[in-house]
């Protein structure tokens, strides 16, 4: 499975999430940082799909997509210890975890898989 598959609808929750957390609660940091980290991993994401149309791999983007994903797992990893409250930070903490490991594990063997020309 591509790194793209998954960037692409993670980003989207984080955006989509920031916007609700504004929306409901008027938090503006829930806005900036859902909208600011999701738009980061959608331009990831993109950046990822890209390369594999070109039939390359795209580090940076894997990288990029790393980093975000271990950062929010630390920070509402955090929260969520600090408040015991499932939503949002335990959500958010619970798929970055899984989302660094899975971008650890693409890093490691190689990236997205190019397929074979066929002619």
């Amino acid at each position: 499975m591509h790194d793209f598959c998954f960037t692409f609808p993670y980003g989207l929750l984080l955006v989509c999430g920031g916007m609700i957390g504004f929306l409901k609660k008027g938090s503006v940091a829930s806005l900036s940082g859902g909208v600011g980290t999701g738009l980061l991993l959608v331009l990831a994401g993109y950046l990822s799909l890209q390369a594999f149309h070109k039939r390359k791999n795209s580090y940076l983007a894997l990288i990029l997509e790393t980093a975000i994903a271990a950062t929010l797992s630390y920070i509402m990893g955090q929260r969520y210890m600090q408040t015991q409250k499932i939503m949002p930070a335990g959500i958010v903490a619970g798929i970055s975890v899984v989302m660094a490991v899975f971008y650890v594990y693409k890093i490691a063997t190689g990236g997205n898989h190019i397929p074979p020309k066929t002619e």
